[in-house]
């Protein structure tokens, strides 16, 4: 990333010099799907995500061969606000309990063979409370996102992104009030499970955080650095990478989905790399995701984090890969077409 002394411009220019779908391959896959052995469209979805995949995979027949789910983890100063049912100590013991693989996520990514990575964003340094101060300062936003950046392993052809983080979905809610506006109690869920009185203090840290903002609102870069994490900040720069290095992302629920929403704010296309995994249970996802244009691909009432919903929805895209790349034309099984 070139040293220009103003660090939001450089992201800027990153997510302008993108490369954008390769359609010669995604029209490839679509020649091929009308001579494989099933009525056309009988597959659905899994005939448009193998277009997806081999569009920004820029190959065909696409294959995912190395998924990989990585987990970004960072702490919340607005946890100080009382917007959260458990301590902030949790995150760090989450981390270890994924270590130890005992979490939800681990046994997920065990039954579809799934890559598996968790990143420690300074769980010992809090961001700042964003009711009384900005969550990050420009530089460290910056340097966090190209944190994401490098994040990605070698051979990667398919990103599977979770978060953990004990207050994030309180930063959730206030990325997505600053940016789409409306009461902040429509975008305030319950999280890890807070009663009634811990849910008006969540919406009043949030009616907090844009009163003191209110001025810093327009610009989606100054949005995440002053109500983000640093996983959010983190997710932000994987996509951005992903789509540099022609790796499809899954996006999970309403944490990494305000990820998400910050670079569609600076530019729609630049989450046409990115599918939704799932429609969370949190706060107002389903209105995110229409607002970012994404259909998800499972919707079970899960809003546990962790990756889960992205690392299930995986299960499917692996399964539409095989399923296009596999299957035999009419003319290999000596199938009659139809009349």
């Amino acid at each position: 990333m070139a040293a220009s002394g103003l660090p939001f411009d450089d992201i800027r220019a990153l997510i302008a010099a993108m490369p954008g779908p390769d359609m010669a391959a995604a029209d490839a896959v679509r020649a091929r799907d009308a001579n494989l052995t099933k009525p056309a469209g009988s597959l659905g979805r899994l005939e448009e995500i193998a277009e997806w995949l081999a569009a920004w995979q820029g190959k065909a027949p696409p294959r995912v061969d190395r998924p990989l789910v990585c987990v970004f983890a960072g702490n919340h100063g607005v946890v100080a606000q009382g917007v959260s049912a458990y301590p902030q100590a949790v995150t760090r013991q989450m981390l270890e309990n994924f270590a130890a693989g005992g979490a939800a996520i681990n046994q997920i990514c065990a039954a579809y063979d799934l890559g598996f990575k968790v990143f420690d964003l300074a769980l010992d340094l809090p961001t700042g409370d964003f009711t009384e101060r900005d969550a990050l300062d420009e530089r460290a936003c910056v340097a966090t996102m190209a944190f994401g950046m490098e994040a990605l392993a070698g051979g990667t052809d398919l990103l599977c992104l979770g978060e953990m983080g004990i207050g994030n979905t309180t930063a959730a809610a206030a990325i997505y009030a600053a940016l789409y506006g409306g009461e902040p109690a429509h975008w305030c869920g319950r999280g890890t499970g807070l009663d009634d009185a811990g849910l008006k203090r969540k919406v009043a840290a949030v009616e907090a955080g844009l009163k003191l903002h209110r001025a810093h609102r327009k610009d989606p870069l100054e949005v995440l650095r002053r109500f983000g994490g640093r996983e959010i900040a983190a997710i932000s720069g994987a996509i951005i990478a992903a789509r540099s290095q022609r790796i499809p992302v899954i996006l999970d629920g309403y944490v990494v989905t305000a990820a998400a929403a910050i670079l569609h704010a600076i530019a729609p296309a630049a989450i046409d790399h990115c599918i939704a995994g799932h429609l969370s249970a949190e706060g107002a996802h389903a209105d995110v995701l229409a607002r970012l244009g994404k259909v998800p691909l499972l919707a079970l009432d899960m809003r546990l984090g962790e990756g889960t919903g992205a690392a299930l929805a995986a299960g499917l895209v692996k399964a539409a890969a095989a399923a296009h790349s596999g299957m035999a034309t009419f003319e290999q099984a000596q199938v009659a077409r139809k009349d």
